[in-house]
């Protein structure tokens, strides 16, 4: 398991305190060490977990395995599921999960791969908390590493690893060699230097061979991208891609499993067994969810999705490669081992060359490491290999020391010579002071730019340098001790010269002194005492009069400044007074003249509109009048006719009486002249009564089955007649309802004429108003000279006061002058100074104090002047307050004046709406005669309907007393319920031919009897006139029962209860597009159409709005039936319906959507057929019949309309939600072009190779989403143009939450993102285009992104940059531009980021902007929504209800 744990030399204790004290040195705690050794004897353990082979297929871990308890111990993990995902991977397609076995080799490469992984996450956090205790606040420019490379290594058996380091070796082999031979030829070659080049050997085919496209490393990656990839597949491309065209790649003779690589150092073969599984590493995704569920803190924080970048000097140092890396093409798909390995050894390259490299090379003396042993063919291949020998050359031939023509002579001018320094080329400078200071022209080179030295001539050319400044240094020394030595010598012999002069005083002083001199010494003292003191006296007193002075003037001059002030002050009170005052009075008048204007402007539309109202009513009425007159007459015509129609029958009747007697006797008198024949023709008499009777029975069956379908049609007809009877109510009753409105717009055109009067009154007393404030404008404009003539005389005022204070400090200047000539008059300083002494002088300058006097005079002059310059100040400081008040007093004044101005126009301008309103008021007089008018007509019209309808009244009793009459005489009472006056005619006609063929008869079959028989006909005839007239008679007798029958019907269920029982004939229906149903009904329509109604099924084949429609024509039978109570129910009952489907399935779209487009529907079907003219103007004239008849249903369609708000904005609450997430993942990370963005920033790091991005939203899905709402809302029948403002609504969002995350996301901010974007934004508007939206203005919501991705495309430079950002970028705020200039990041070395500077020019163009401050748009921003009025093109009657709606209780009209 472990072998020998104890090697020689070697003290793990030691090594392990040393580690210990090491990590407490660097502040990591016993904490941290205790973790960090828990993971590493879980990973040792994890490496001894024995795993055993269950066939070839299967493999398995022992529960009771001692390690794997240890190891899940550690990590705090469960041990059955460490168990079986060690042997045991999941599979996810498309439709399910499979659980597969692992074999035992790839069970074991899944331990190690996962111990590598945990390792490589504990290596990367301690160098990450190393990093972080070695960090210090200051910033970092440079750094010292030391890297350790590879060995070159060969062994018997060289696999991944060994092909890893060699590759490593190759890379850093070329590095040496580019750095030491090829840099190095190549700047002498650049200088144009004499050389003879060397030849070395160079590994770039080795290295192409390797990692070029179609490489070992990309054939390697290729093979283990294939799902049944094997070592043996991989070596076969190898050997078909390599062998005969790479003389670098061989096949070994014995071997069909390896190959051999020709390096730099020597050829090495490599055997391809587990080439693949080693670069795969694969870590299973369920290994690692066990990981990341682990209690053990640390351990879990390794495998979380965003973990914590190694190094933090990432931020502070930037190393930038010197020399262009060529870099791999960029792979789409999961990193291998390989690729990390060359991406790990580009990053170590570009270090490299950005640094300054100095090289160690270990040599080995021989391969057995043993002492004292010395292999010459093996070091002279090693140094060969290392290129050392030809480094030696190099430096043998070379020149290793070099300046620049500058540089040198900065360094070497001090051994120039003057001459030679007046030259004006530095260069020729240079060449002149070698040749005369190196004598060998072979030990230096000049070329181009530098001076190149052989080993050790820089080196003389400092000690010459050091020599010169030695020499300099010891002059200056020299000078300088002489120097201080002279100031040493000076110092002493002048403090020997005073002590001498000291000496030599006292020594006279004391030879000098006698009683004589000492009184004439004590004398002049006296003298001088009383002179001081009259000086002092006399200059104190002149100073004191001097202040007196001063301060009476300054006294004098801060009380007149204090009046003055006090006086300013008081006028300026009473002017603000007044001023404040006057601006609050025309403040509130021009509030309250504003108010009225708009007031009376409101009412005078309000009256103008009402006028014109009932004009258009009043022509209405008077044209339905017109009407009605017009039928009247036509219904008394039409009864005077039936009056002269009873009297010619009544007349004809009586002929007929007349006839019949006539008749009856001229029937005796044959009778009694017949009796002598009865006896004869007894017999054919039989024979032809027989006969006779056979006629009359048949006769009598045409009769009975003529007044069957007389009796029948009179059914239909009087059916018909019922139906235009309740037509001709409903109008009547219609027409009265309509007078009744008239009365009560009368009566409001009344009240309204009474507050149009009251309003002119009104209106007066603002006129009376506005005079009055026009005169106090008068007034005060009149005041205007006086405030004018007060400035003057402040003017004035300013004059005088400067004059006076120039008049002052002239007095003060000739009083000053005065002072100091008495000053000068009053003592004689020459005289004085000639009889003092020169020691007396001596003692009056050593006290000073006629001088100090002298002195302080001049300063209090100084005071003075200063003093009279301060007043001079602020006497101009307050004659320019003054200047500023009366400027400011003049534009008050200008100011009053437009005022005035303009309160004359608003005075012409009421006057003008008075005298408006006063000719508006003339007119009522003419319209109150007008309704006067109509009124007396419709008294008229009131009393003669009364009349006429006394007289029908009449009239049918007197035909009901006949009627009775004739039926009593008679016999007859048929009833009959209708016939017209045409079918009695033809009835007439019939039973005058049936007449007619039956008299034919008689004479053709028996001539004898022909007068009997006439005489029957004519009885028959007779009989069917008396029948006829009864008919009539009783028709007429119906009709007015109809009408008062029909006066004491109610309502309209009666009347069809009443058609109910006499059954319309099977003829076909005409549906006039309304449904009727029950109050008690109401709830159920509203479960059954509303509550309980699924969208899906309504949407299938059917109109869209159905269940609007049908709604609307309940709404129509409330509305034909007029009962107001049964609306209001069925309208709140439906409202509330809606409500609580809503909040039912508030975030059921489909559901939103379908009753969105319903209440729409059943808005505009209201408005539709409200009557109203802008909504009548697209209607059909089948439409126009069914218009609302009896209620405006206005208040409730601002109901309804309000509810649809309510819809539509939980509507789109709905839909944001759904496509929100989408957004970011689809329209910034996914990269809909592919190898675009496959680069990722600098600075960020790859997510990891074991976990796959799964269930991503990509373009396609915001896409997919939309055309689903589109679809949905389409089905749903909703308004085009509502589904273009929810279509702008959703591209706002899109385009404010993907800006939003742009400027959040400094990885988003590059050149290739903003390519991305554009694209995506392009698939949006083709989308648009697809579906016909362009109208939509969701295209201009997309703008600010476009022209956010537009910023991150473009040059980004010079000033014309600048400028065209600032022109284009219109819909950025200033702050959203530099938000996005500051977050650029480059993808790679082709990028830059923006400059600060031009970032600030920017700035600067973009301050002129007035736009938001705020970063961040708002997502939750709605746009106003309206809904548009469309008429429904299908008409009401084809409507049928289906039967999957469950009304069946509904019946169509």
């Amino acid at each position: 398991m472990g072998g020998n744990s104890v090697i020689e030399g070697v003290d793990d204790r030691a090594n392990m305190i040393e580690t210990q004290r090491t990590f407490c040195l660097l502040g990591l705690k016993e904490d941290f060490q205790m973790d960090v050794f828990k993971i590493l004897a879980a990973i040792l353990h994890l490496g001894n977990v024995e795993i055993i082979a269950v066939g070839d297929e299967r493999s398995s871990v022992s529960q009771d395995d001692k390690h794997l308890s240890i190891f899940c111990e550690l990590l705090d993990l469960e041990s059955n599921k460490m168990a079986r995902w060690l042997c045991h991977r999941k599979i996810i397609t498309s439709s399910e999960t499979v659980v597969k076995p692992m074999t035992k080799p790839q069970a074991l490469n899944a331990r190690d791969a996962l111990a590598k992984k945990i390792y490589s996450h504990l290596f990367s956090f301690i160098v990450g908390r190393i990093n972080k205790a070695l960090q210090f606040s200051g910033k970092q420019h440079t750094f010292i590493g030391v890297l350790d490379i590879y060995g070159f290594e060969t062994f018997d058996m060289n696999s991944f690893e060994q092909f890893c380091i060699n590759y490593a070796n190759e890379k850093l082999q070329q590095q040496f060699n580019l750095h030491v031979f090829k840099l190095e030829q190549e700047e002498y070659m650049k200088e144009n230097i004499p050389w003879t080049l060397i030849d070395f050997y160079d590994n770039q085919p080795v290295i192409d061979l390797i990692e070029a496209k179609m490489g070992i490393l990309d054939l390697l990656d290729e093979e283990c991208l294939l799902p049944q990839g094997t070592d043996e597949n991989w070596l076969q491309k190898l050997y078909n891609n390599f062998i005969n065209k790479n003389p670098l790649f061989e096949k070994p003779r014995m071997s069909n499993s390896s190959f051999i690589i020709q390096h730099f150092a020597d050829k090495v073969e490599y055997k391809s067994e587990g080439f693949l599984e080693k670069n795969r590493d694969t870590v299973y995704e369920d290994l690692i969810e066990i990981l990341k569920n682990s209690k053990f803190q640390l351990c879990a924080n390794f495998f979380q999705d965003n973990p914590i970048p190694i190094s933090p000097f990432s931020s502070t140092i930037q190393v930038k490669s010197a020399k262009i890396v060529i870099k791999s093409p960029n792979k789409q798909f999961r990193t291998t081992v390989g690729n990390k390995f060359r991406s790990s050894l580009y990053l170590l390259m570009e270090t490299l060359n950005a640094t300054t490299p100095h090289y160690v090379r270990c040599i080995k003396p021989n391969d057995q490491k043993l002492a004292f042993e010395f292999d010459a063919k093996r070091v002279v291949q090693q140094l060969r290999a290392c290129g050392v020998l030809e480094t030696i050359r190099i430096s043998s031939q070379s020149y290793p020391s070099r300046w620049t023509y500058i540089e040198f002579y900065s360094r070497y001018s001090i051994l120039m010579f003057q001459q030679e320094l007046s030259l004006t080329d530095k260069k020729q400078i240079c060449k002149t002071v070698l040749q005369r200071l190196i004598q060998d022209p072979s030990q230096y080179q000049f070329g181009r730019t530098k001076i190149f030295f052989r080993a050790g001539q820089v080196a003389y050319l400092e000690k010459l340098r050091s020599d010169k400044l030695r020499q300099a240094c010891i002059m200056i020394q020299k000078n300088m001790r002489g120097w201080l030595q002279r100031k040493k010598f000076l110092r002493i012999r002048q403090a020997a010269i005073t002590i001498q002069q000291y000496i030599r005083g006292q020594r006279t002083v004391r030879q000098a002194i006698t009683a004589a001199a000492l009184k004439e010494t004590w004398a002049a003292i006296v003298i001088q005492k009383h002179c001081r003191g009259y000086l002092v006296r006399r200059l104190c007193q002149l100073i004191r009069v001097a202040a007196l002075t001063i301060q009476a003037f300054t006294r004098g001059f801060l009380a007149r400044k204090k009046y003055r002030k006090m006086v300013e002050e008081q006028k300026a009170l009473v002017l603000q007074k007044y001023a404040r005052a006057w601006l609050a009075r025309r403040r509130f008048q021009n509030i309250r003249r504003f108010v009225l204007n708009i007031q009376l402007s409101y009412r005078v539309q309000r009256l103008q509109k009402k006028l014109e109202d009932q004009n258009r009513e009043n022509n209405v009425l008077l044209e339905r009048l017109t009407t009605l007159a017009s039928n009247h007459s036509n219904d008394v015509e039409t009864i005077q006719k039936l009056q002269q129609d009873l009297e010619k029958l009544a007349t004809q009747k009586k002929t007929s009486d007349e006839k019949e007697k006539k008749h009856k006797d001229e029937y005796e008198q044959r009778v009694s002249k017949l009796e002598n024949h009865n006896s004869e023709l007894h017999q054919q008499k039989r024979q032809l009564e027989k006969e006779l009777q056979e006629k009359t029975e048949e006769m009598k069956e045409k009769m009975d089955h003529l007044t069957k379908q007389l009796f029948a049609d009179v059914q239909k007809e009087e059916r018909q007649r019922i139906v235009l009877e309740n037509n001709f109510h409903n109008q009547k009753q219609d027409y009265e309802r309509k007078i009744e409105l008239l009365m009560e717009e009368i009566k409001n055109l009344k009240y309204e004429n009474e507050q149009l009067q009251n309003q002119i009154r009104e209106e007066q007393q603002i006129q009376d108003s506005l005079k009055m404030e026009a005169e106090e404008l008068v007034n005060q404009a009149k005041t205007i000279p006086e405030l004018q003539k007060e400035i003057e005389l402040i003017q004035m005022q300013k004059m005088d006061v400067e004059k006076q204070l120039q008049y002052q400090k002239r007095e003060m200047r000739d009083k000053m002058s005065e002072i100091t000539m008495q000053l000068h008059e009053s003592y004689d300083f020459a005289d004085a100074r000639s009889r003092l002494s020169t020691e007396d002088l001596g003692h009056l300058n050593e006290d000073g104090e006629l001088w100090f006097a002298y002195e302080g005079l001049k300063k209090a002059t100084r005071v003075l002047e200063s003093h009279f310059q301060s007043q001079r100040e602020n006497y101009e400081r307050e004659i320019e307050g003054l200047n500023s008040k009366v400027e400011h007093l003049s534009q008050e004044i200008t100011h009053l004046q437009k005022l005035f101005r303009e309160e004359n126009d608003i005075n012409d301008s009421i006057r003008l709406q008075v005298a408006r309103l006063t000719s508006e008021n003339m007119m009522i007089p003419d319209l109150k005669q007008q309704i006067s008018e109509l009124q007396k007509q419709k008294m008229n019209l009131e009393n003669h309907l009364q009349e006429e309808t006394v007289r029908n009244k009449e009239k049918i009793d007197d035909l009901e007393n006949l009627l009775h009459q004739n039926t009593e005489k008679n016999g007859t009472q048929r009833r009959v319920q209708q016939v017209q006056n045409e079918m009695y005619t033809k009835e007439k006609v019939k039973l005058i031919a049936t007449s007619q063929e039956t008299n034919n008869y008689i004479d053709n079959h028996q001539p004898e009897g022909e007068n009997e028989t006439k005489s029957k006909m004519w009885q028959d005839v007779a009989y069917l006139t008396m029948e006829n007239t009864d008919l009539e008679e009783e028709l007429d007798k119906k009709d007015r029962l109809i009408k008062k029958l029909q006066d004491q019907i109610k309502t309209l269920r009666k009347s069809i209860e009443i058609a109910n029982e006499a059954p319309m004939p099977s003829t076909s229906k005409e549906y006039i597009g309304m449904l009727q149903y029950r109050s008690e009904d109401e709830a159920k329509i509203i479960q059954n159409l509303i509550l309980e109604l699924k969208p899906r099924g309504v949407v299938v084949n059917m109109i869209p709005g159905l269940p609007a429609h049908i709604l609307f024509m309940c709404v129509r039978y409330a509305d034909y039936l007029n009962d107001d109570g049964m609306l209001k129910s069925f309208m709140n009952m439906t409202v509330n319906g809606i409500k609580q489907v809503i909040k039912e399935h508030i975030e059921d779209f489909e559901m939103l959507s379908f009753w969105l487009s319903n209440t729409c529907h059943f808005l505009n079907c209201l408005k539709q057929y409200s009557g109203e003219e802008e909504f009548m103007k697209y209607n059909t004239p089948e439409q126009n019949k069914n218009i609302l008849k009896h209620f405006d249903l206005s208040e409730y369609r601002q109901v309804l309309s309000d509810l649809a708000i309510k819809i539509y904005h939980q509507f789109i609450i709905v839909m944001e939600n759904n496509i929100q997430p989408m957004i970011v993942p689809g329209m910034l990370e996914y990269e809909s072009l592919q190898g675009i963005s496959g680069l990722k920033p600098t600075g960020f790091r790859k997510r990891s190779s074991s976990i796959d991005d799964t269930d991503a939203y990509t373009m396609t899905s915001i896409l997919q989403q939309l055309s689903y709402f589109y679809t949905t809302m389409c089905q749903n029948g909703l308004d085009s143009e509502l589904l273009k403002q929810t279509v702008k609504q959703l591209f706002f969002l899109i385009g404010s939450v993907t800006l939003n995350s742009l400027f959040l996301r400094k990885d988003m901010c590059s050149c290739r993102k903003g390519m991305q974007i554009r694209c995506n934004i392009s698939y949006l508007e083709e989308w648009l285009k697809d579906k016909n939206l362009q109208s939509s203005s969701a295209k201009e919501t997309l703008e600010p992104l476009s022209q956010a991705a537009w910023l991150l495309q473009v040059k980004k430079t010079t000033d014309d940059d600048a400028k065209e950002i600032y022109e284009r970028c219109t819909s950025l705020s200033a702050v959203q531009i530099v938000k996005i200039l500051n977050s650029y990041t480059p993808i790679d070395d082709f990028e830059k980021r923006v400059a600060p500077s031009f970032v600030r020019k920017v700035q600067a163009m973009l301050n002129n902007r007035e736009n938001s401050t705020l970063l961040m748009l708002d997502t939750k921003y709605l746009f106003q929504v309206t809904f548009p009025f469309t008429t429904s093109p299908h008409a009401l009657e084809a409507i049928q209800i289906p039967s999957s709606f469950k009304l069946g209780f509904l019946t169509r009209i």
